[in-house]
């Protein structure tokens, strides 16, 4: 039985960080620091949670499980099937790739544009080498610890460490004060502005890959992938506290010099002019790029193995293909459309993906019933979904109203109560189920 060598650990684990890392995680940290002013580590103690937390648990109960959809099938095969298909469609070519070719375009190329260039020609020519990049990558799986940990993920980690150290010489300010929902619950917000990362879906498309690189490196048998998946987990969500802290830090510092900004982006932008000068647009837009580039391989790589298992008639890079030219061709669309349809998708499925992540890892402790699965799923999936379709102005009328009622429901966790309750009730009926089989088989002894 051969385990993981430190090394390999740590490429897996860069290759992991890469994965996660992508342009929604870049800008996030600073804009929440800005916000949050004094009140900044407070709100990052809610953002790690969600942010770094449930995404490793996911990769976590992923690889304990033997892949997503033996995890999901706990609750049963029919859930397993959609629920499996809704996260790859949705993360993947639905939302996922085309954002990740087309966000660092819009955020660090497009406003540096000459008035003179067509911002329609430039979008495709910055997609087409882009996901070009993507598809040379993602053609073979087992190559992306050299690649990802050796070249791309050191060289993103070292231009963000770049960036916060020179800030550090050349001061932004001191810390501002919290406005907003950052004054009223900073914890709260913090934990919320995780949530709205998707990281959680992400990992749940991830544990194939990292299964695939851990077994690429000549770790065959199970027990050691499960447990080089849990530590390239752990040392991967390290590495985002660190690199989410010096975000959050530059961000905080930047708003008593440049007052509240739109979004972290802007932010980000207001930081590197102010450290860099010209240049520092430059520097933004690789950084931009490059998270943004590692995050679709991740994407491109987990989908087309997926797709893989539902029909061997197509090979996995003729799923690479497919995904790749279609992922391009809606990143040139038009992500707004894209967005209008598909992020109440997510927002449906997000709750349901933190549910099953937290019974995956409780799973011992009520050994893996059925029930408890069942019922916790169903809980969440009815508020869940009833809040999604109010996102796109369905009203239910006396169910919608009847929610509304829930805690934190208008911030998007009115779920968490009825999927707590749906876990208990789930747990109390498999206690009286497994007390009635021995009651039972005491008769019959007698």
């Amino acid at each position: 039985m051969k385990n993981l060598s430190k090394k390999d650990l740590v490429l897996v684990s860069l290759m992991l960080f890469s994965l996660f890392f992508g342009a929604g995680n870049l800008i996030f940290p600073p804009f929440l620091g800005q916000s949050a002013g004094n009140s900044t580590w407070i709100s990052m103690v809610g953002f790690f949670i969600t942010a770094v937390g449930f995404p490793v648990l996911g990769v976590v109960a992923v690889a304990k499980s033997g892949g997503l959809f033996n995890l999901a099938k706990r609750v049963n095969s029919a859930f397993a099937a959609v629920f499996t298909a809704l996260i790859y469609l949705s993360i993947g070519p639905g939302l996922g790739m085309p954002r990740a070719g087309s966000l660092p375009f819009e955020m660090a190329v497009a406003p540096y544009l000459p008035d003179s260039v067509s911002k329609t020609l430039a979008l495709f020519l910055f997609t087409l080498v882009f996901f070009s990049v993507a598809y040379w990558l993602s053609l073979s799986p087992s190559k992306l610890v050299d690649r990802m940990g050796k070249v791309l993920t050191p060289t993103l980690l070292i231009l963000i460490s770049l960036i916060f150290i020179s800030a550090l010489f050349r001061p932004l300010g001191s810390y501002g004060d919290a406005t907003g929902e950052y004054l009223a619950s900073p914890f709260v917000k913090g934990f919320l502005d995780g949530y709205l990362t998707m990281d959680t879906i992400a990992a749940l498309n991830f544990g194939i890959v990292i299964s695939i690189a851990i077994k690429s490196r000549g770790v065959d048998d199970e027990k050691s992938v499960i447990s080089s998946s849990i530590k390239a987990g752990v040392i991967a969500g390290a590495l985002l506290v660190v690199i989410y802290s010096m975000l959050a830090h530059l961000g905080a510092t930047s708003g008593g010099r440049f007052g509240a900004t739109e979004n972290g982006a802007q932010t980000l932008t207001n930081v590197m002019a102010y450290v860099f000068g010209k240049p520092g647009a430059i520097l933004l837009a690789l950084v931009f790029t490059l998270a943004c580039l590692t995050t679709a391989v991740g994407l491109i790589t987990s989908c087309s193995q997926y797709f893989v298992t539902l029909s061997k008639k197509i090979p996995y890079k003729n799923w690479v293909r497919i995904l790749v030219l279609s992922s391009m061709t809606l990143a040139n669309m038009g992500l707004t459309k894209i967005l209008v349809i598909s992020v109440p998708i997510l927002n449906a499925i997000y709750p349901i993906a933190i549910m099953l992540i937290v019974l995956g890892i409780l799973n011992n402790l009520f050994k893996g019933n059925s029930t408890v699965y069942g019922l916790t799923i169903l809980f969440t999936a009815i508020v869940s979904i009833v809040d999604a379709l109010g996102q796109v102005g369905i009203n239910l009328g006396f169910v919608t109203n009847m929610f509304s009622k829930l805690p934190l429901y208008s911030q998007g966790l009115g779920w968490l109560l009825p999927a707590l309750f749906g876990m208990v009730l789930g747990f109390i009926f498999s206690l009286v189920k497994e007390k009635s089989t021995y009651t039972k088989l005491d008769a019959n002894l007698d």
